[in-house]
C-alpha cells in the first residue's frame, strides 16, 4: 500500500532493503516511504549499474547520488520517495531511519500560518520575472511542508499574476497514472505531497507551463484546497485551424498565432509541448463552438500529409467536404496520446478544488485515483479566449476512489470525452493457484500499476460473460506485486463457488458516491457524464448542451477498459438534455444510454443496473432514443417535459426508448 509502505517494518535503527518488487509496488521508478517521527533516513547507494538514484521529499530533491556513495537526508514533509532513473539495480545498502540530532527544539504547537507572495511575482514585464514566479510557489510548498509537519493548517497567498512553470525546475517523479500512457518519470511542474491542512489562494492567478511535462500533482495529501486558479500551457496542446479553402480534393487551414507548428518532409506536426506529433485526427466545430452534427463517429481521420502555404496557412491533401465539412468550420488537429493529465490526486483525502479552472491538456484535466472526498465547486474547464476546445480526454475522472465526490456548479465545455466519469477498475483472474491463491492481471495498457487492492480490503468477484455480481465478499488476506500488471491475491476464505480464471474482481470498499449538481456540460464530444458506482448518485439541474454523444452514461465492463461498480441507485433529476446525440461515438445509443458490456445477458440471473429514477427533466431534441437500456431492472422514466424537433437528422427510427433484458420498467406516454 503505498500510504503505508514500509511503515511497520522500517522504524529507527532498523536496516532494511529494497528490491524489484517494491517498485512494481508504488511506481515504475519510485518508491514511497512514510517518514517516521524526528528520523532522519541514512543509507549507501547499490554498486553497479543501475545505481544513480535520488531522494526526494515531495516538494524538493534532497539528495542525488551516483554509485555506492553514502547519503544522508532530513525530510520535511512525512514522506520520502526514492527515485531510480533506471530500476535496473535496486538494492539499497544499510538503507535506515535513524534519530535526528536537531539543536533546535521544534515548535509542536499547532497554529494557523499564512504564507505571501511577493506583490507582482509573475508579472510580464520580462522573462526574468516569469522564470522566478514559478520557483517563488514551490519555495512556499516547500516552507509549508515544515509547519505542516508539526499539525499546523497553513495559506499561501499569492496576488494575482501569472506563475510560470519550467521543465528545469520540476520535480522528476515516477508514478502509475490510470487511463494514461504510462511513462518511466514524469517531470512535475508544482509538486504538492505530503502535505496536510494546506490552503493556497491564488486569487485569480494562472498557472502557465513550459513544455512537456506533469503540471500539478497531489500525492498522499489531506484537506488541501485550491482557490481561484487558471491553469494552462503556454502553447496549446492541439491546433485549431479554420477552413478558409476547398478545392481540388484539398483543404487548406489557417492558424492564429498562439498555434505553435511545423511542417516537415510534407507532414504537420504538432510543436505545443516542444515535442514533434504527428496529427492522427480532427474534430470539427462551428465558429461558435458548437460541434458539427455529422451524425457520424466524432474523430475523422487525418494524415497530416501537406504543404506549407505561408506563415499562417497549411494545404492539406485530404478533402474535408468528404465529411461533411464546409469552408468556414474549425477543425482541431490532434493526436491519440495521452502523456499526462493536467491534475493528478493520488492518494489526495479531503482535497477541495474552488473555482479551478483548466484551459487545456494532453490527456485528463483532472484524475483522481485511491482518493476519498474530493469536492469542486465551480470552475471547470473552460476555453481560453479564441479557442474552441479544452481538454483531449475528460475533463475529471475517478478512478478506484471513496467517500463522497460532489461536483456543484461548474461548466465543461470543448472537451474531447466525458465532463465526469466515475468507475473502479476490476482486473481479470488469470490463474487460480489454490481455492484461496489466485493471479490477476490488469488488463488494459493504459491502466496499469496504480493500486486497486490492498492487504484487508474486500473483493467483490464479477463473473465475466454475464456481469453478474457474486453476493460472497471476501477479504484480501495478502497481496504480493509480481510485475506491473499481475498481483498474487492470498484469500482469507476460498473462492466463491462458480468464480474462476476468466472472471473478474474489484474492489468492493472503494466506491464513492456522487453529486452532479448545477453544472453545464456543453459542446463536446463522446458523453457528458459518466457513472459506474454502486452508491448513490445524484444528477441534478444541470445543463447537457450539444454533447456529441450521450449526456449520461451508466457503463461497466469485464473487457475493453475493465471499468466496472454497478450502478444500483441513480437518479436523475431536473436537468435540461439541449440536443444532444448529434454524433455516433462509443456508447451513444440515446441521451441517457444504459450500456454495460454483457457478452452474455440472456444467462443473467440478475440484471447489471438497477434503481435508476429519470423524472422531472426537460428534453429538447431532434428523434433519438431519449433511453437507451441495456441489463437494467428498476428504469423510471415519468415527469419528464419532452419536445421533439427536426433540427438534425433522427437516430435510430426516431424511437424513444430502446430496451433489452430490462425488467419492472416505468415509462411514461409520449
Amino acid at each position: 500500500m503505498i500510504l503505508t509502505f514500509m511503515a511497520a517494518s522500517v522504524w529507527a535503527n532498523a536496516a532494511t532493503t529494497v528490491s524489484e518488487a517494491d517498485f512494481f509496488r508504488s511506481g515504475r521508478r519510485m518508491i514511497q516511504l512514510e517518514v517516521p517521527e524526528n528520523m532522519k533516513l541514512t543509507g549507501q547507494t547499490p554498486s553497479g549499474a543501475g545505481a544513480p538514484f535520488r531522494v526526494l521529499d515531495g516538494s524538493k530533491e534532497l539528495w542525488n547520488g551516483g554509485e555506492d556513495e553514502s547519503f544522508e537526508v532530513h525530510p520535511n514533509g512525512t514522506h520520502v520517495y526514492l527515485v531510480s532513473e533506471t530500476a535496473e539495480n535496486t538494492n539499497w545498502q544499510s538503507l535506515k531511519w535513524e534519530p535526528c540530532k536537531s539543536s533546535k527544539t521544534e515548535d509542536k504547537k499547532k497554529k494557523k500560518v499564512v504564507l505571501r507572495g511577493k506583490a507582482g511575482a509573475g508579472g510580464k514585464a520580462t522573462p526574468t520575472h516569469a522564470r522566478e514566479s514559478g520557483s517563488e510557489v514551490l519555495n512556499l510548498i516547500s516552507y509549508a511542508m515544515r509547519h505542516c509537519r508539526s499539525g499546523s493548517a497553513v495559506t499561501i497567498e499569492l496576488p494575482k499574476a501569472e506563475y510560470h512553470f519550467y521543465p528545469e525546475n520540476a520535480l522528476c517523479m515516477s508514478l502509475y497514472i490510470s487511463n494514461h500512457d504510462q511513462q518511466d518519470t514524469l517531470p512535475v511542474g508544482l509538486p504538492i505531497a505530503a502535505l496536510k491542512n494546506l490552503k493556497i489562494n491564488g486569487n485569480g492567478s494562472t498557472f502557465v507551463f513550459h513544455g512537456a511535462m506533469q503540471p500539478i500533482l497531489l500525492m498522499d495529501c489531506e484537506k488541501v484546497e485550491l482557490n481561484n486558479i487558471t491553469i494552462r500551457h503556454d502553447a496549446p496542446y492541439y491546433n485549431e485551424g479554420r477552413i478558409v479553402e476547398i478545392a481540388n480534393g484539398k483543404t487548406t487551414l489557417e492558424f492564429a498565432p498562439k498555434f505553435k507548428w511545423q511542417v516537415k518532409d510534407g507532414r504537420y506536426y504538432l510543436m505545443g509541448d516542444g515535442i514533434p506529433r504527428h496529427v492522427q485526427a480532427v474534430l470539427a466545430f462551428e465558429a461558435d463552438g458548437r460541434m458539427v452534427a455529422t451524425g457520424k463517429p466524432g474523430d475523422i481521420g487525418w494524415s497530416g500529409l501537406c504543404e506549407r502555404v505561408d506563415e499562417k496557412r497549411v494545404r492539406f491533401h485530404q478533402d474535408a467536404s468528404a465529411h461533411g465539412l464546409k469552408q468556414g468550420q474549425v477543425l482541431v488537429l490532434r493526436h491519440y496520446g495521452r502523456p499526462c493529465p493536467a491534475m493528478v490526486l493520488y492518494h489526495a483525502h479531503g482535497v477541495r478544488l474552488n473555482n479551478v479552472v483548466f484551459q487545456d491538456s494532453q490527456g485528463m484535466a483532472l484524475i483522481a485515483q485511491r482518493c476519498r472526498d474530493i469536492q469542486i465547486n465551480g470552475g471547470g474547464c473552460i476555453c481560453a479566449p479564441g479557442r474552441l476546445y479544452t481538454v483531449s480526454a475528460d475533463a475529471t475522472h475517478f478512478s478506484n476512489c471513496a467517500g463522497n465526490i460532489s461536483v456543484n456548479g461548474a461548466l465543461y465545455e470543448g472537451m474531447m470525452d466525458d465532463a465526469i466519469n466515475v468507475h473502479s477498475t476490476c482486473l481479470q483472474i488469470e490463474k487460480e493457484i489454490s481455492p484461496t491463491e489466485i493471479i490477476v492481471r490488469y488488463m488494459h495498457e493504459q491502466a496499469v500499476g496504480f493500486e486497486v487492492f490492498a492487504k484487508g480490503e474486500r473483493l467483490q468477484f464479477i463473473k465475466g460473460k454475464t456481469l453478474e455480481n457474486h453476493p460472497q465478499l471476501v477479504e484480501a488476506a495478502d497481496v504480493e506485486w509480481m510485475d506491473e500488471r499481475h498481483l498474487r491475491l492470498t484469500l482469507k476464505s476460498p473462492l466463491p463457488p462458480g468464480i474462476g480464471e476468466g472472471d473478474a474482481v474489484e474492489n468492493a470498499d472503494w466506491y464513492p458516491s456522487v453529486k452532479f449538481v448545477n453544472c453545464t456540460v456543453r459542446h463536446n464530444r463522446a458523453r457528458g457524464a459518466l457513472f459506474t458506482t454502486p452508491q448513490p448518485v445524484l444528477v441534478k439541474k444541470c445543463r447537457f448542451i450539444g454533447s456529441s454523444g450521450s449526456a449520461i452514461l451508466l457503463a461497466g465492463d469485464a473487457q475493453g477498459w475493465y471499468e466496472s461498480g454497478r450502478c444500483l441507485d441513480v437518479q436523475i433529476l431536473n436537468n435540461t438534455f439541449d440536443h444532444n446525440l448529434i454524433q455516433r461515438y462509443q456508447f451513444t445509443e440515446g441521451i441517457i444510454s444504459i450500456y454495460p458490456m454483457v457478452k452474455q445477458p440472456q444467462e443473467q440471473a440478475e440484471r447489471y443496473h438497477r434503481n435508476i429514477r429519470i423524472e422531472g427533466n426537460t428534453f429538447l431534441t431532434h428523434r433519438v432514443p431519449l433511453i437507451y437500456a441495456i441489463s437494467t431492472e428498476g428504469l423510471t422514466f415519468r415527469n419528464n417535459k419532452v419536445k421533439f424537433d427536426d433540427k438534425h437528422a433522427p437516430m435510430h427510427n426516431g424511437q424513444p426508448y430502446v430496451l433489452q433484458y430490462c425488467d419492472n420498467t416505468t415509462l411514461q406516454k409520449l
